[in-house]
């Protein structure tokens, strides 16, 4: 496994390194050996750590996960176990689908991933989408309340979702073509 460690508004110590290196190590069962991890780490203005794991898996499968803390070290294990559960549901959901019949027998210790995994629809709603600007589904998700607002944007005639950052900021989804 390939490791990227990255780092904003702090520095990367060889023991922040090291402890990133030692419990990443684990995952690694998982994972193929040309498999690249990356984590970004930031100090946030309230002197909280945030730190961001990345891992392509294939397949457009991009697993990501966050830890945020006042301690980094918390911050990272946090984030690291967010992650290995992560990679264990993929793995799983993967064995799943290449042999159905092979979890007849499920073992104690993959009984609360299975359980995690199997969601299903519960509504399902439609609603019109019409072309507008990012601007537009600005206001109208705002006067919605919702976190979230799919719409047709305007200059690039495809479907879009904006939706509301855990930091307050807004995100936008762009397909690509």
């Amino acid at each position: 496994m390939k490791l990227t460690v990255n780092a904003r508004n702090m520095s990367v110590t060889p023991g922040i390194t090291q402890r990133i290196e030692k419990k990443t190590q684990t995952m690694s069962r998982y994972l193929l050996p040309d498999t690249e991890m990356q984590v970004r780490m930031r100090k946030e203005k309230n002197d909280s750590r945030v730190v961001e794991i990345t891992v392509p898996m294939g397949n457009n499968v991009i697993l990501r996960s966050e830890g945020t803390d006042q301690n980094l070290f918390v911050a990272i294990d946090q984030a690291l176990a967010k992650m290995e559960r992560q990679i264990r549901k993929h793995r799983t959901k993967l064995a799943k689908r290449l042999r159905e019949d092979a979890f007849n027998e499920v073992p104690e210790y993959f009984e609360e991933e299975q359980e995690e995994t199997e969601r299903k629809v519960v509504r399902r709603k439609t609603f019109p989408v019409r072309p507008m600007s990012v601007e537009d589904a600005v206001i109208e998700m705002e006067m919605l309340g919702h976190s979230f607002f799919a719409f047709v944007n305007i200059d690039t005639e495809r479907t879009n979702v904006l939706y509301l950052r855990k930091d307050g900021n807004l995100g936008l989804l762009e397909p690509e073509a």
